[in-house]
């Protein structure tokens, strides 16, 4: 393990909140935009594509492939962080401050994940 600490944690991160998707999917569905199409598909998919990316972290060959993905999944589920803050019924009874906060955490995700890109 010559990787940073903070690497792993990352990595622990996502391959749980990947699980979580599979665990409580009623979470993440109502997050969704109610535009998107193939809500449930959208759900498991990001979820499957959290834990994978995750697993690529954990390995140096494959750790830039697995930040790069998590960067362009964080770009494509912001809609879904969007649709939380506006929509009152997806806020998962978050008070709309901290949704708010949600939104430049997502930027500060997004530079921890391309660090190791």
């Amino acid at each position: 393990m010559t990787a940073p600490w903070h690497l792993y944690l990352m990595a622990i991160l996502y391959i749980i909140a990947g699980l979580n998707h599979f665990r409580v999917p009623k979470l993440y569905l109502k997050i969704i935009p109610e535009q998107f199409p193939f809500k449930p598909f959208l759900n498991y998919a990001s979820g499957l594509l959290e834990i994978v990316f995750g697993i690529l972290l954990l390995f140096p060959a494959t750790k830039s492939y697995g930040a790069w993905g998590i960067c362009v999944l964080l770009v494509l589920i912001f809609p879904a962080n969007l649709y939380m803050y506006a929509n009152e019924k997806a806020s998962l009874g978050v008070p709309k401050f901290l949704r708010l906060a949600r939104l430049p955490l997502q930027v500060a995700l997004l530079f921890w994940a391309y660090q190791y890109t």
